[in-house]
């Protein structure tokens, strides 16, 4: 099978990918875990592909799949799975079947686009006729708000999916959330219109598939708090696994905003008195303002009475919420509106609660922000035993990422799943390697003579060994920084220093998918970013043959959780800063260092620019996460190779625009060009074609620029939007996808 599934794919044989495949067979048969390491190269989502289709398919039973990113997510199930089940067919009996299944919000909800869940953001969406205008044809759209939701209704008739992702050109997040609904605001069996439900159709048509895909958020959710989103299944396999328990963290992780007080109480006002509840806004916004920024050890007095009173006034309008005696909720005409507020009342009362209760392994603190005001957050120190629990209890799972040894062992990364101590479940492991040779292919340089970074800023020093080896390399450089005021600065004194000989691109000027795609298709442009650039990025052949590091990438020593988990392993007698510390910075560099060789041709340096990563005692365990490198200190023989490197590479590969995708998240293909091996594009999907034929454009003028983006009034109504809604600028800086210290710029010019 992995032989006719490798084929399809137009690929070879790897050793690692087969013994991967096997291990994975014989952790099926076993009902154990498997942790395993698979390299760049070896082809692992084959290797597990193919054995959960045969298990899926001699069980009647699908198999699930969880990864981290979106583009994962798409290999998947707009090119893996097409031409595995092509391959697999003759051998099966029959083609695998296979989806894509997701949250609520990524649906149409049609009881919603059909007036069923008015609300108080209504001001500012009634004046643009969200639910009205576009009703009638020759109603012309006042607005770019209302163009985009004539689109909507346009595609809503003709959509079989109503997944967003099938609507091509898509519409900005301020017009989307008017058309969908979270799953505590869902009507659920109450809706009039269950029988027409996008996701009721889309995740009952994934009961009868053979793989299912989707996230670690999702798949936390569907286990942790019972909601049965996921089909029953006994084989369940996380790839990207490295990233587990910190996406389980953030999808369990709760905060309290004044903002979010005063927006619940806006929502329930038609429905319920709310007066006391809004007041509660402005006590706790003056109980969080005097407090410090970080930790908070136990709730202060004032904080606690605080929170009280909130929960207090909450339960009141709760109660005000239930519908009156008698009342037919279905017929409801203010059912969706009460949904709504119950939903945002609901959520209110849990954080607070949770908050009150302190319990022993929450994790709660206070941030300060002069734009959108103080925050009160609450996490889980571990998540250990609820993944032990919750996820490896009930079925046999199989994590894998090209980083999951940490050190040279799995130990690290197994203690934080909740695999290690007593009354762990069985599991085994396997490092399947990879089938790069890199101590041929890569050089991994330590700038031994560079002072250890400090907390001023980068020494004069370092920016010059940054100039050498960028201008030794010909361009081609991704450079990785630790925070993206340090990838802001440096990309500023690179372009002062290299000028327009080497253009330097910066994370947040642009979005992530266009930055790569320019520095892949330019040899001598450079790409600067932190975090998504550390692990997203995969940029094969000559125009990354030099990637830099500038620092170890340690959290940052405020860091609430991380503190928090540093003390609990101290007080019991373990080496919090190793456990925590170092090996979250081993993480990191592996990921990092690991965007270098991404093909069997490509060659390269990795240079650290922190002298740390070989003088310091902890060294040689960040050194064993890396791959194996050929290592060197010699800075000339660096450069050297680098000029060597530049002299003698091919032209450049750019990267291709993405692919629309079709009905169910799917590219609409022909299977047999698939299974030919072809990549061409495919043709835009027929209905997408049609509402982007001719769509009205919203008028896309500049309003200002800053840290190279300019805005747009759209993005500027966004903002208003998001601030009015009580989204925190991290938030908004996601939705955007840009840089967070770019919004918190242009909130401030617009006095938000």
């Amino acid at each position: 099978m992995l032989r006719a599934a490798v084929a399809a794919v137009g690929g070879s044989e790897r050793p690692g990918q087969v013994q991967m495949a096997l291990a994975v067979q014989d952790a099926v048969a076993a009902e154990e875990h498997l942790l395993v390491q698979a390299g760049t190269g070896t082809g692992k989502s084959l290797a597990y592909l193919v054995p959960a289709v045969a298990h899926a398919v001699a069980t009647s039973k699908p198999a699930v799949v969880a990864t981290a990113t979106l583009a994962l997510q798409a290999q998947i199930v707009d090119r893996d799975m097409p031409r595995l089940a092509g391959a697999l067919a003759p051998l099966l009996g029959r083609r695998p079947t296979y989806a894509l299944v997701k949250g609520r919000r990524n649906y149409l909800c049609k009881h919603k686009l059909d007036g069923g869940f008015p609300d108080d953001e209504g001001a500012l969406f009634a004046s643009s006729g969200l639910f009205t205008v576009g009703a009638e044809p020759e109603e012309a759209p006042s607005s770019a708000l209302g163009a985009e939701v004539v689109r909507l209704r346009q595609w809503a008739q003709e959509s079989d999916s109503g997944d967003r992702d099938e609507l091509v050109p898509g519409v900005t997040e301020r017009a989307w959330r008017q058309v969908s609904v979270s799953a505590k605001e869902c009507l659920g069996s109450r809706c009039p219109m269950v029988s027409e439900c996008f996701v009721e159709t889309s995740r009952a048509a994934a009961k009868d598939v053979d793989v299912v895909v989707t996230n670690h958020s999702f798949m936390a959710i569907d286990a942790f708090e019972g909601r049965s989103m996921l089909p029953e299944h006994d084989l369940l396999v996380i790839d990207e696994a490295h990233e587990l328990v910190d996406r389980v963290t953030a999808t369990v992780t709760d905060e309290l905003t004044p903002g979010a007080v005063s927006a619940a109480a806006r929502r329930a006002a038609r429905l319920a008195d709310t007066d006391d509840l809004g007041a509660t806004a402005e006590v706790l916004s003056e109980a969080l303002a005097p407090l410090p920024e970080g930790r908070l050890s136990c709730l202060p007095e004032s904080l606690a009475a605080a929170l009280s009173r909130v929960r207090e006034s909450a339960r009141g309008v709760q109660s005000g919420l239930k519908p009156e005696s008698g009342q037919a909720k279905a017929a409801d005409s203010a059912d969706g509106a009460r949904a709504l507020a119950r939903a945002a009342v609901d959520e209110l009362v849990d954080v607070v609660d949770r908050l009150l209760e302190e319990r022993e392994l929450d994790v709660a603190w206070v941030t300060q922000n002069p734009n959108r005001g103080p925050a009160l957050r609450v996490a889980p120190m571990s998540v250990a035993m609820d993944l032990r629990e919750k996820l490896f209890s009930e079925r046999t799972v199989v994590l894998t990422s090209a980083t999951i040894e940490l050190g040279g062992s799995f130990d690290a990364v197994a203690g934080t799943m909740g695999l290690r101590g007593a009354g762990a479940p069985p599991w085994t492991c396997l490092d399947v390697g990879s089938p790069f040779d890199y101590p041929r292919q890569g050089i991994a340089y330590v700038a031994a003579h560079l002072p250890p970074p400090g907390r001023e800023g980068p020494h004069p020093d370092m920016l010059q060994e940054l100039e050498d080896l960028i201008r030794a390399a010909g361009g081609r450089t991704l450079g990785l920084f630790s925070s993206m005021r340090a990838a802001q600065n440096a990309a500023e004194q690179m372009r002062a220093r290299l000028g327009q000989e080497f253009p330097i691109l910066c994370q947040g000027e642009d979005q992530i998918s266009t930055l790569v795609r320019d520095f892949a298709a330019d040899a001598k442009t450079c790409l600067f970013g932190t975090l998504t650039l550390w692990q997203g990025v995969d940029v094969p052949g000559p125009a990354c043959q030099l990637v830099v590091i500038d620092r170890i990438p340690f959290p940052r020593p405020d860091d609430p959780l991380a503190s928090a988990r540093t003390q609990a392993i101290a007080r019991r007698g373990g080496n919090g800063f190793m456990a925590v510390s170092v090996t979250h910075a081993a993480l990191r560099l592996a990921q990092g260092a690991g965007r270098l060789i991404r093909r069997s041709d490509d060659k390269g340096v990795v240079a650290f620019l922190d002298s740390r990563m070989i003088s310091a005692r902890y060294a040689g365990f960040l050194q064993r996460s890396l791959p194996p490198f050929w290592p060197t200190t010699n800075t000339q023989r660096v450069l050297e190779s680098l000029r060597r490197l530049d002299a003698g590479a091919a032209p450049v590969v750019p990267h291709l625009k993405p692919a629309p995708r079709g009905v169910g998240a799917v590219l609409e293909q022909d299977p047999a060009k698939l299974e030919a091996g072809e990549t061409e594009h495919p043709p835009a999907p027929k209905v997408s074609e049609a509402i982007a034929t001719g769509a009205p454009t919203a008028p896309r003028e500049r309003t200002a620029v800053t840290g190279g983006h300019a805005w747009t009034r759209e993005e500027d109504e966004e903002l208003k939007d998001g601030i009015e809604l009580g989204l925190s600028p991290q938030e908004l800086s996601e939705h955007l996808e840009l840089a967070v210290g770019l919004v918190e710029t242009r909130l401030r010019l617009l006095g938000l």
